[in-house]
């Protein structure tokens, strides 16, 4: 897309992270039109199917006539006049319908299959949540992950307020979000790269900021970040003094690090390496921002949840275990450990917490007050809900090995 002018940079994004966003709902729609189901079409041509009735029901700026000619074209091309004859009816009738509520399953009678229809999530994931919150709660959380995500800043040196008139003087409206948080929101179609260029900050979903809240380290401290890229976390928490190593075994993603600490200002130590195997001897404070299922983050990676199954998670919490064990043996007595993930599930989370503490009864549980009482559970843990926060999700513990 660099070769785009702006506009239609803006025209493709939409169109595919909102197809994206929305295909349990388009493949809902197009089934009911195409005969034999979607499994026989080839998947270049469902493709295109998606796209063009994502343009019909949910781009205004688009006439349908465009929206159905432009895929009956690509359709044609791709697979030949056969295809281009299905898009062409199966795409005017669904601008005929429409795609209201009115043709999914009613919520009250059947919410799983509402929620993975109209609320466009696979069923696996669906069925994972309804057994541990109720159908109003996990509907909730679907048409979180529905919406446009916001694009947040933190402020390096600057409170939020003082942040916001700067950005104001340059002609970028930012809102203070509150909430424990010390970020902005940027309005509806500013552009991020203007407000890092007028203000020393970084983008960070408030969830990302939060937990970097909740590690509660005090400055001075020497902290190693063993699943560093891209640096959010890193970085701010290098603001807060101290000395900061990033880590991270993906050389491309440090490079987009180096990048982010040459922008900020900011002083990162920086390393290739694998969190099971980290260069390092003792530091006082651990960061394991580990790889996860990423179920706290559909909203912001839409393509992810169709990406997932119910599968690979044993895969992910071995790993999981092994990097947390690792991370253990660096840190010094009195010093804390902070394993932080952006999933929903509770086999990443909790439990692999009361694992570790189990392998290491020479840790324990602190809870902090440096995050509003709202984001912790009844343990100490931080648990931020797209659903109730408003926020991606996000989970963290913060261990103590005693001195």
């Amino acid at each position: 897309m660099a070769g785009l002018a702006a506009r239609d940079r803006a025209f493709v994004h939409e169109l595919a992270y909102g197809s994206a966003r929305l295909r349990g709902r388009l493949d809902h729609l197009l089934a009911a039109r195409v005969r034999g189901g979607l499994e026989r079409l080839e998947p270049v041509v469902l493709e295109i199917l998606r796209l063009g009735a994502y343009q019909l029901l949910h781009m205004d700026g688009v006439p349908r006539y465009a929206a159905v000619s432009q895929a009956v074209a690509q359709a044609r091309d791709a697979s030949g006049r056969g295809a281009g004859g299905l898009v062409n009816a199966v795409l005017r009738a669904v601008a005929a319908d429409g795609g209201g509520p009115e043709f999914f399953p009613d919520f009250g009678r059947d919410p799983e299959g509402f929620l993975v229809t109209w609320g466009s999530h696979p069923a696996w994931l669906v069925r994972r949540w309804l057994g541990r919150w109720s159908a109003d709660e996990v509907r909730a959380l679907v048409e979180a992950d529905n919406r446009r995500p916001s694009v947040y800043l933190v402020p390096l040196h600057a409170p939020p307020d003082e942040a916001a008139a700067i950005l104001e003087a340059r002609g970028i409206v930012a809102t203070p979000v509150g909430k424990g948080t010390l970020c902005l929101e940027l309005e509806a179609g500013a552009g991020p790269a203007s407000a890092l260029e007028a203000l020393p900050s970084l983008i960070q979903d408030p969830a990302a900021h939060l937990v970097a809240r909740y590690a509660d380290l005090p400055a001075g401290t020497k902290i190693a970040d063993l699943c560093a890229a891209p640096g959010g976390k890193a970085l701010a928490l290098a603001a807060r003094g101290g000395y900061t190593l990033a880590a991270d075994r993906s050389e491309v993603r440090m490079r987009r690090l180096r990048e982010n600490a040459r922008r900020t200002g900011l002083g990162v130590g920086m390393v290739v390496a694998d969190a099971r195997r980290p260069p390092l001897a003792s530091v006082d404070a651990v960061l394991l921002d580990v790889p996860c299922t990423g179920t706290g983050t559909l909203g912001r990676h839409p393509d992810a949840r169709w990406r997932l199954g119910p599968g690979p998670m044993d895969e992910m919490m071995r790993l999981q275990r092994e990097i947390l064990d690792a991370g253990a043996r660096l840190v010094a007595p009195g010093g804390v450990l902070v394993y932080a993930t952006c999933t929903l599930e509770p086999e990443e989370n909790e439990e692999q917490v009361a694992a570790f503490l189990d392998r290491h009864p020479d840790f324990r549980l602190e809870p902090t007050d440096a995050v509003p009482s709202e984001y912790l559970d009844g343990e100490g843990h931080l648990v931020v809900l797209p659903q109730r926060h408003g926020f991606d999700g996000a989970f963290a513990a913060r261990l103590r090995r005693p001195a």
